[in-house]
């Protein structure tokens, strides 16, 4: 008799335990919503002729150049009295002016980047024939 009773409360159990598990809720997944960025951004890098990178991120809506040089990185405000793009804070400047990309240090007048980017050219022009 006792052997039936356990039997049977055992049972009970084991049909309990799995008659109450109900479906689990999916865990709920909050996402929140990023602002788009509608800044005008624009990301170069440019190798010299000696194998030096710079990466230059101009913000044009902001007026802002980050220039990453050696592992560092020297925030500029665009200079609006200066030709083209050009970029400076009391100590740098960065300029982008007809294909020169020159990058100096402004008080000792010593240029740490610079690169003379080559137009492409096209071929030569065709000329029809009649």
């Amino acid at each position: 008799m006792k052997k039936l009773l356990t039997a049977l409360l055992f049972g009970l159990a084991v049909l309990s335990q799995t008659a109450c598990k109900h479906p689990g809720k999916d865990a709920e997944t909050i996402t929140a919503a990023t602002p788009e960025n509608t800044d005008d951004i624009s990301k170069d890098v440019y190798v010299d002729s000696y194998g030096e990178k710079i990466e230059v991120t101009i913000n044009r809506t902001k007026n802002i150049a980050t220039v990453h040089l050696n592992g560092k990185t020297y925030d500029l405000k665009k200079s609006e009295a200066l030709p083209d793009y050009t970029a400076s804070n009391e100590e740098y400047q960065y300029s982008e002016i007809k294909g020169n990309i020159t990058f100096l240090k402004k008080n000792v007048d010593m240029v740490l980047f610079h690169l003379k980017q080559t137009k492409k050219e096209s071929g030569p022009a065709k000329m029809a024939s009649y």
